[in-house]
């Protein structure tokens, strides 16, 4: 052993010697569980303050404005092509005007990385969304699509109901399916690998934009 070495572990046995009371001692392993938040105690307020504090784009409606905001949000996008998973409720784009020219283009296995390239944008629902940490999470389930299918596209427009909004992680994970392909969102792709510079859009989608639903009845 090197004598930088013997002297630091020197100064360790001092310390503790000096402390006794201070060591590692008994590990607490009462970790908080997935119960105990009703969905009443859940705060959508804070959710909507997580996502833009992620920069992520927030709009609230109810059940029987969803159709006509996902309209305003795609019209005020210019979205054009727009990819929509398999399970995708049809009434959800039922207020897009024929005459705003939007495509929509149902995923396929046809459909490979540089056809959801191309498109404007995608439009999902989601599995759950925590309010503590303002993640969204896709399963693959219905109106979700595979990986790619939000993770290709420049733009994503992700529906939440207030029913999947759960307090924190533990919660999140007792309702998700372990062997389901899973892609955890918390705001717009970014990284700030290179000098600390944030760079949008490496990863995923530069813009995310979500349409929290209260009440129930989608």
């Amino acid at each position: 052993m090197s004598s930088a070495k013997e002297e630091i572990f020197a100064r360790l046995r001092a310390a503790v010697e000096e402390h006794p009371g201070r060591g590692a001692g008994e590990v607490p392993r009462s970790y908080r569980g997935a119960g105990g938040v009703g969905a009443a105690d859940v705060d959508l307020e804070v959710l909507v303050e997580r996502l833009e504090d992620y920069q992520a784009t927030v709009r609230r409606t109810d059940a029987a404005g969803l159709a006509a905001t996902i309209a305003a949000a795609l019209a005020e996008r210019g979205v054009r092509r727009l990819l929509v998973p398999a399970g995708l409720p049809p009434a959800w784009l039922s207020e897009v005007p024929a005459t705003a020219g939007v495509e929509f283009v149902a995923d396929s296995a046809d459909l490979g990385p540089r056809d959801l390239d191309t498109a404007d944008g995608v439009i999902t629902s989601c599995a759950v969304a925590i309010v503590a940490t303002g993640t969204i999470v896709l399963d693959a389930g219905p109106g979700q699509g595979r990986r790619a299918l939000s993770l290709v596209p420049d733009y994503h427009l992700c529906v939440v109901t207030e029913d999947q909004v759960v307090d924190a992680v533990p919660a999140a994970v007792a309702r998700l399916d372990p062997t389901t392909p899973q892609t955890w969102i918390s705001g717009p792709s970014a990284t700030s690998d290179i000098e600390l510079n944030r760079v949008e859009g490496v990863h995923g989608p530069r813009t995310l934009e979500v349409i929290v639903v209260v009440g129930s009845g989608t």
